[in-house]
């Protein structure tokens, strides 16, 4: 009986541009603009500075193109640098089920390699797509998910990346299990990068999967062989991970032409923090903006939320970020932060606004606890109440129950155009902005991909 990777790689091989329905393939042109929007913001940060530095020094064979710099770069190494690039600020897709996911994390190593092989905008597509499935599914299956166990979600990156690349390259479907079993049974990622004191290994560690997807595709292209059994079968991810795992949802009806598929389900970010910060955000925001409430009116606020996110958001810890990485995934922060400012953007986490003084009174302000009753319902729904008394003895109260960018709640297109906007600025021009787009929307009908790459080098 053929494995759980087999049974993927035998549906991923087989699968044409063909079997996307509509919904499918406008959903896959949303995340890929929302993504190189991401990346060309993250393109400023420091961390993408290290490593654009080391990789561009290292050098290599020029095949594919450097996000912003246009520098060419091996496809492996571009792989995991622009994947860097749209992970650092925190600000793109996200999924979460029994586990947390960015699925768009993998659609550089594709990227990479169509570009390297000349593949078509539909291909590109089709990967996104195979990509999302696999990565979703993988959220789903794990009761608890991975997270739960103290690890990372970069871990099932690691089995999602190589199915996606491997598509990409025309693999068969022995190639593409192989691809798998290389790169998932040498990826597990330590839950540690994303608990206590965070780092730059937080925004690395799915670049860094998805790097392993894009080694393992082009390793399995030349011959080289991988557990099949790296799944399902012995000291494989269900016997090594143990608990429950539903095999089955890995495998059951997944998409041919006509049905649906996973990658509609899948939200963008509204923030450029952790995903649980988002249904606060979208309450105190709301809040805030409809009673005109200014911080010096404000005596306290308190947040009710499911409980992992006050455990894993709302520590002693939290309550005084350093640096972006720890400030993006403080509660208590965007929080704060969000009530002076009615918004929050990159720049809520540049230095001068993590020490600002208005800011830090804010923090002093905010008790967080964490709901049971809140927590039994997640992940269907994200229930979050703010509280905010006024120094007048004023309760405001606003309860939610998706964040703003949910399937439920999605983002509308020009909020979508103005994160990309801001994004972009100081990289590309508004001009070079529009083409992107415009080639984005139009990219079944875009006969190489390096069309579009060429379009992501900075001209200003």
């Amino acid at each position: 009986m053929a494995t759980i990777s087999e049974q993927i790689a035998a549906w991923a091989a087989d699968t044409k541009y063909e079997d996307l329905d509509p919904a499918a393939v406008e959903m896959a042109k949303t995340i890929l603009y929302d993504s190189i929007g991401c990346a060309l913001g993250g393109y400023k940060t420091h961390d993408v500075g290290i490593m654009r530095g080391y990789l561009e020094e290292k050098g290599g064979a020029e095949e594919t193109t450097v996000i912003g710099s246009g520098v060419k770069l091996p496809a492996v190494e571009t792989a995991l640098l622009n994947a860097l690039m749209v992970r650092a600020l925190d600000y793109n897709d996200i999924y979460w089920k029994q586990d947390p996911s960015h699925p768009s994390d993998i659609i550089p190593g594709p990227l990479a390699l169509g570009e390297r092989m000349g593949k078509s905008g539909k291909e590109l597509l089709l990967a996104i797509a195979i990509g999302h499935e696999v990565e979703m599914r993988l959220c789903e299956a794990g009761f608890p998910g991975i997270r739960e166990r103290k690890w990372h979600h970069a871990t099932l990156t690691a089995f999602a990346s190589p199915v996606a690349c491997g598509r990409m390259m025309g693999l068969n479907a022995t190639q593409i299990a192989h691809a798998t079993g290389i790169s998932g049974s040498r990826h597990g990622t330590f839950g540690a990068i994303t608990a206590g004191h965070l780092t730059m290994m937080k925004n690395a560690a799915d670049p860094m999967a998805t790097q392993s997807g894009a080694l393992a595709a082009e390793l399995a292209a030349r011959g080289f062989e991988g557990p099949a059994h790296v799944i399902d079968g012995k000291e494989g991810l269900f016997d090594a991970y143990g608990d429950d795992w539903k095999g089955e949802i890995l495998t059951d009806n997944l998409p041919k032409a006509g049905s649906p598929w996973r990658i509609v389900q899948c939200g963008l970010k509204s923030f450029p923090t952790e995903a649980l910060t988002h249904a606060p955000l979208t309450a105190v925001i709301e809040l805030i903006t409809e009673h005109d409430l200014q911080p010096d009116q404000i005596e306290s606020i308190h947040l009710k939320t499911i409980s992992r996110a006050a455990d894993i958001l709302s520590d002693p810890t939290k309550y005084n970020p350093q640096t972006r990485e720890s400030a993006d995934h403080s509660l208590p922060y965007c929080i704060a932060v969000a009530v002076v400012d009615r918004k929050i953007t990159p720049a809520s986490f540049d230095e001068s606004k993590i020490y600002d003084p208005t800011v830090r009174a804010q923090l002093k302000k905010l008790t967080v606890s964490g709901e049971p009753a809140y927590e039994a319902l997640f992940p269907a729904k994200q229930p979050n109440e703010i509280t905010i008394r006024t120094t007048d003895g004023v309760n405001h109260v606003k309860y939610v129950e998706y964040p703003m960018g949910h399937p439920e709640y999605p983002i509308s297109d020009a909020a979508l155009d103005a994160k990309f906007g801001a994004l972009a600025e100081g990289v590309l021009s508004e001009g070079r902005q529009a083409q992107v787009k415009a080639m984005v929307d139009d990219l079944e009908n875009v006969g190489n991909i390096a069309d579009l790459m060429k379009l992501l080098v900075s001209d200003v």
